[in-house]
Order: C-alpha cells, then structure tokens, then sequence
C-alpha cells in the first residue's frame, strides 16, 4: 500500500469521527451532554471530551516520536507527552475540569463521569476540531516508512506509528458513536 492511500485511508475514518462530534455537539443543550443513562455510564460530553483526550495525546506522543523523541519503554509508567493542544493551547483552562490536567479519562468510574460538569458544546466541539486539525496535520507529514516506525515499546509487540493510528481511529470511532447514542437516549429521557 502507498503512503498516499493509507493517509487518505486514515483520513477518511479521521473526517467520519469529527462529523460525528460536530452533529453530536451542534446546539445541544447541556442538559443533554451530561446526562447519564445511570450512575455507572457515561455521558455524552465526556465521551467527546474523552475520544479527544486521547486523540490529542496519542498524536502528540507519535508526533514526538517520529520527530525524534525517543518511544516509551516498557515497565515506565506514561508520561504526558509534549505538543497536547489540551495542555499547550489552553484547553484544560478553559473546560476547566475536575481532574488532573494530564488526565484523558481512562478508566473513570460513574462519579468521575458525574464530576465532569462542563456541558458548553461550543468548547467541547471547538476542542475536538483543534485535535482534529493537528491529526491531519500529523497524516499528511507521513511518510511510507513512518508507519513501520516503533512509536511505543511498552508492548509486545512494540506499537508501530500505523498500529498506533488504527487503534485511536478505533477508539474514537466506538466513543462517537457511544456519544451519539447517549445523546438520542438523553433526548427522549428528557424530551
């Protein structure tokens, strides 16, 4: 496969993730956003705060890597990596969440969903455009041999910068699509 088909690939499932934040985020009330099904599940906003939280650090880090950075090892505990528009452009200020700035929402439990109280849908959605932006940013600079780069030796096998790729399209796929569901759910729970 050629550079150029696998950008465009990548590029495409990139595309689909944000024109589903934005129809998710387009004049929804917070009320909707951060509505929680139950206690334990999350809620819209921070399924969108989360896929993009985690798009913009595994970007950032891959971005550092292929720049020259050395990949992570295994047995070192993660480090934030440098280049996070979450940290670097003001974002955590200005969603002002109840969590560490470095934090991406793994593995949050009900109530951390429920601490989470920013509904503003204008921010979220402005967050994930910015992330959005940089990722295309990132595709575009890749060069056929940078997908078989190891960008993350803490696995087994080591994460390669196409492996890497793949799995954050994965995920913010599942998590869109989850937003989306949440969102109809709270909407006729709240009708």
């Amino acid at each position: 496969m050629s550079a150029n088909i696998a950008r465009e690939l990548l590029r495409d499932g990139f595309d689909r993730v944000a024109e589903t934040v934005r129809s998710v985020t387009s004049g929804t009330d917070a009320s909707v956003l951060l509505h929680q099904p139950d206690p334990q599940s999350n809620h819209a906003a921070w399924l969108i705060w989360h896929l993009t939280r985690v798009q913009d650090d595994h970007l950032a880090d891959l971005a550092a890597v292929l720049g020259g950075a050395e990949a992570p090892s295994r047995g070192t505990a993660h480090q934030t990596p440098a280049g996070q528009l979450w940290l670097e452009h003001g974002w955590a200020h200005r969603l002002a969440l109840p969590y560490k700035e470095e934090d991406t929402g793994f593995g949050h439990d009900g109530q951390q969903v429920r601490d989470f109280d920013n509904g503003d849908s204008g921010l979220l959605s402005a967050y994930h455009q910015a992330v959005h932006d940089r990722t295309v940013q990132v595709l575009e600079s890749l060069r056929l041999e940078d997908f078989e780069r190891v960008v993350d030796q803490g696995w087994d096998p080591p994460v390669t910068a196409a492996s890497r790729l793949v799995s954050v399209l994965n995920d913010t796929t599942q998590h869109a699509g989850q937003a989306a569901y949440v969102r109809g759910l709270a909407e006729r729970a709240l009708g």
